[in-house]
């Protein structure tokens, strides 16, 4: 089976479809797809509460190389396509995240992370982190990648995975220094790795160069990947917590213990659910792993396959 993967060019997104095709046991043609302006996106909102269907106000191939089974999409960039797209297949729709402001009873599967708040539906599987598309190959390419740059040293490793702020989140290099003190405290006689990201300010990876690490990947100086390493071989990882991504794939692969590094601010929003959430099921503070056998079954029947 194939089901045609719209992409709306965020790798983020591109990666929860391609596990929810994997989920649903379909092989990938991967199709871009975006609106023609600002205005069509708004106007998709209307069209689709009036059960308006139109790829008029996208623009999306006219062919495909596959005959598909399913049509998936995540993220907003996708929603309304999906829907289009598979009214004119003659196929089943599929989205990732919670399509707010469309008509979500008109989706036939909705795979909803639970700190969206998604409405109870029929319709609506509830998932408690973002859905991860790596496979056990991913993961011993990039062990073997790491090891041609690090030889681990015998002991237990501790991973720290250090984003950057966002709306919901801030990250100072005082709150950095403070949280590698702790990491470094709780995990005497361990050999410690990290890794920033493109997100982190140039004051914080100033502060993480500064300590002992025994592998030190600093993203402005090396674009290399060590994370799949990191969740396979590390014994404790610590991850900022506005990264849902790293949590979540930290939360699903693995066994290391995961702890997340609390950046967020202040108030009640989607990241302070997020955490709290995989605190519950106890996902975070050890080394219990999201297990979605029941999601994808819920979500392989209400797509027919």
């Amino acid at each position: 089976m194939k089901a045609i993967v719209l992409t709306d060019g965020k790798a983020g997104h591109e990666n929860q479809s391609r596990a929810f095709a994997r989920a649903l046991g379909c092989d990938v043609e991967l199709v871009p797809v975006r609106f023609k302006s600002r205005l069509s996106k708004s106007i998709s909102y209307l069209f689709d509460r009036l059960g308006v269907r139109t790829l008029s106000l996208l623009e999306v191939p006219e062919k495909f190389d596959c005959s598909p089974s399913a049509v998936i999409g995540t993220g907003s960039g996708t929603f309304y396509a999906a829907k289009s797209l598979a009214k004119r297949l003659g196929v089943k729709c599929g989205v990732v995240l919670t399509p707010s402001g469309y008509d979500l009873a008109s989706f036939d599967c909705i795979l909803s992370p639970v700190f969206d708040n998604p409405p109870k539906r029929p319709n609506i599987v509830e998932i408690p982190a973002n859905l991860v598309a790596n496979d056990e190959s991913f993961y011993d390419k990039g062990v073997a990648a790491f090891r041609e740059r690090h030889a681990p040293g015998g002991k237990d490793a501790i991973a720290v995975i250090v984003g950057g702020p966002n709306k919901c989140s801030s990250m100072t290099a005082d709150w950095m220094k403070a949280e590698l003190e702790h990491v470094f405290s709780e995990n005497e006689g361990c050999e410690f790795w990290v890794t920033t990201s493109r997100r982190t300010p140039a004051d914080v990876e100033a502060v993480v160069d500064s300590f002992p690490f025994q592998y030190k990947l600093l993203y402005s100086k090396d674009h290399f990947n060590p994370i799949p390493a990191f969740v396979k071989l590390a014994k404790r990882l610590y991850v900022t917590a506005e990264s849902t991504g790293m949590l979540s794939e930290a939360c699903t692969f693995g066994s290391a213990e995961v702890f997340a590094l609390d950046n967020l601010n202040p108030g009640p929003h989607k990241f302070r659910r997020f955490v709290e959430n995989l605190k519950e099921g106890g996902y975070l503070g050890g080394n219990r792993k999201i297990d979605l056998t029941d999601e994808f079954a819920a979500a392989r029947r209400l797509m027919g396959l």
